[in-house]
């Protein structure tokens, strides 16, 4: 199976237990980009959702490109009552987009999938003179705030997970400068989330290589994890950053 396709298999789980991002990134989304009934806006693999619904409350004419079948039916199913809602099933690398027709390319974690040649260059086609990029992700500190619990994770991740595949992608996202765009903005925005001993395995088991996980393993993986959180106190702190990264095609 392609590993990008992996949180296909867990659509319901993905949607319930991502983490969503705060209502200040889509504020500057909407003031620096303009967005309003009339601009085109095309979001690349919006997963369930986590990114969208503010987009499309602006009015703009919204756009979705997304690999996973099960994604593309529920985001269907949750966004098909807005009129200025479409989605394709299909792959960013490979589908064929108009030359400048968007006023706005965002991600929402999905980008660094993507060969960066082929997302900053294919982006940058896309957009009309004067339109933006939009980077965004959640980078989430599990150390600070209990780093002996962290310690005790580590113990169970060390002894206990065991997968085919491991999650490795990367992008230095500055180097979007390097394919035409300027005057990179940078914002970051923090959140705290604190999550039980089960809420904390829900989040966990929608990251890609956790979901690939088999037994004997993953049995004795989650079981070594809620035994650590419960041993703590029951309840984890995440301390998140939210960074936005946001170029401009020159006009």
């Amino acid at each position: 199976m392609d590993f990008r396709k992996t949180f296909d298999l867990i659509p319901e789980a993905f949607d319930q237990y991502r983490p969503r991002y705060c209502s200040e990134l889509f504020d500057e989304l909407k003031t620096v980009c303009a967005l309003a009934p009339g601009k085109k806006v095309l979001e690349i693999g919006p997963g369930t959702g986590q990114a969208t619904e503010p987009v499309l409350r602006t009015g703009c004419d919204y756009t979705a490109i997304e690999l996973g079948e099960n994604f593309t039916a529920l985001m269907q199913q949750k966004f098909g009552h807005y009129t200025n809602f479409r989605i394709f099933n299909g792959d960013f690398e490979t589908f064929s987009f108009p030359a400048n027709e968007y006023d706005l390319v965002y991600s929402a974690a999905t980008i660094q999938w993507i060969p960066e040649e082929i997302a900053f260059s294919k982006t940058y086609r896309m957009l009309k003179p004067g339109g933006y990029l939009a980077m965004f992700m959640t980078r989430s500190d599990e150390v600070s705030a209990d780093p002996a619990l962290r310690a005790e994770i580590d113990k169970v991740y060390d002894a206990h997970f065991k997968v085919k595949q491991a999650y490795s992608c990367r992008l230095t996202y500055e180097n979007v400068l390097n394919y035409g765009f300027r005057d990179l903005r940078y914002t970051e925005w923090k959140q705290v989330r604190r999550l039980t001993a089960e809420e904390y395995l829900c989040y966990i088991g929608t990251h890609c290589a956790h979901i690939t996980l088999e037994e004997p393993y993953r049995s004795r993986f989650f079981d070594g994890i809620r035994q650590a959180v419960l041993a703590a106190g029951g309840v984890i702190e995440i301390r998140d950053t939210i960074p936005l990264y946001l170029v401009q095609k020159p006009l």
